[in-house]
């Protein structure tokens, strides 16, 4: 609400806390907490509705949509995009859909946390799944790049193997540093910056970390599989031969490679052109990024 209301749009929400919603009313903001008040709002002016709820809540808050507000434009900004993807297509809602996911946030929630320069600068993956309505999709973009983000087209079943390696393996990974460091009591007096940038992460609410990490339990296993196993063989070597070599020397090369990882602009696509959600998905695997708005040939591409 903060960073598309300072984009000059027409912003209206609803939460169901009581306190989150008198809180935004409070710094000036149109909130309520009724939802088909919202909804039915939304119908009248045509709005772009944006999902911003946990998994756990998704399906109620779809058979509201379906019930009050099933013609109106749908993006969400839920961490996995495969299973939301499947409870809007068994909520009918799909023709509308375009999945969406701002790769920024914090550790903290409610609306005290959020801030209109939180997207500024980040990546915002937004899905170019099969059959995608070309408008919707540009609506998405759009959104995207007033809240000063840059867009990453990219399918669903990708972006959730990304995210599992590297956002709710991360999420795991700090978990274990923390708990680890707990067990030693001496640790936390001596902690820095290591422990504290490697736990960061850690200090978000359980539920939240449960949520994306068990609705994206495939890709995520197949994730944790691989860091157990590089684990396990440094455990090994380091056992065997006092050395950690292997580990470290391929993290620091892969480290290095995402620090001079370039993000080239795309330009040469028209939504709703012939192909253009397969080009849109091989351009961001291939790194490349949308800075500014792509035209779009037609509703229906």
């Amino acid at each position: 609400m903060r960073a598309a209301t300072a984009a000059g749009r027409e912003v209206f929400g609803y939460n169901r806390s009581v306190d989150g919603v008198k809180a935004a009313q409070f710094d000036g903001f149109d909130a309520t907490d009724s939802l088909d008040e919202a909804l039915s709002r939304a119908t009248q002016t045509e709005s772009l509705i944006v999902l911003a709820v946990p998994m756990p809540a998704l399906g109620a808050m779809l058979e509201r949509i379906r019930a009050i507000a099933p013609d109106c434009p749908l993006t969400d900004v839920i961490s996995v995009k495969g299973p939301v993807l499947a409870q809007v297509e068994a909520a009918g809602l799909r023709p509308n859909f375009v999945g969406g996911h701002p790769m920024t946030g914090t550790a903290h929630s409610g609306w005290a946390a959020g801030e209109q320069d939180l997207f500024a600068g980040t990546p915002w993956v937004v899905s170019v799944d099969d059959g995608v309505d070309a408008a919707v999709w540009a609506s998405v973009m759009r959104l995207a790049l007033d809240c000063r983000a840059f867009v990453v087209p990219a399918r669903s079943d990708e972006h959730d193997g990304a995210a599992a390696a590297i956002s709710h393996l991360p999420h795991l990974l700090a978990e274990t540093l923390a708990v680890t460091a707990g067990d030693v009591p001496l640790a936390f007096a001596l902690a820095a910056g290591s422990f504290r940038d490697g736990t960061r992460v850690a200090a978000t609410a359980p539920d939240l970390v449960r949520a994306m990490c068990e609705a994206n339990s495939e890709q995520l296993l197949t994730g944790l599989d691989r860091a157990i196993a590089l684990l396990a063989g440094a455990r090994d070597r380091l056992a065997a031969h006092s050395s950690v070599a292997d580990l470290v020397e391929a993290g620091h090369a892969a480290r290095m490679r995402y620090d001079s990882f370039s993000r080239p602009d795309i330009l040469a696509v028209t939504i709703g052109a012939p192909g253009w959600r397969d080009e849109l998905a091989a351009a961001g695997r291939a790194g490349g990024v949308i800075r500014s708005a792509l035209p779009v040939r037609d509703s229906r591409g």
